[in-house]
């Protein structure tokens, strides 16, 4: 299976316009993007090698994507 980043507007395509608007006008919205993005970078660079992590680190990252995804879905949502 090819390792890929999880963008957000890939994730959530059904909320492209939402996304957008809100990382223009939240600045909270905006920063939960920015972590998410780079902790996605962070794990991507691990699986592909770049860079060595072990093998605890890259499941804390992967959670933690995971728990910024849920947040940025809540926001999408309300």
């Amino acid at each position: 299976m090819p390792i890929t980043h999880h963008p957000l507007t890939e994730e959530f395509p059904e909320y492209r316009d939402k996304l957008h608007e809100l990382k223009m006008n939240n600045s909270h919205f905006r920063r939960l993007i920015h972590e998410y993005e780079g902790i996605d970078k962070a794990i991507f660079r691990a699986e592909q090698g770049i860079e060595i992590v072990n093998d605890d680190y890259l499941e804390m990252l992967k959670k933690e994507r995971l728990h910024l995804k849920d947040v940025i879905y809540s926001m999408l949502k309300g």
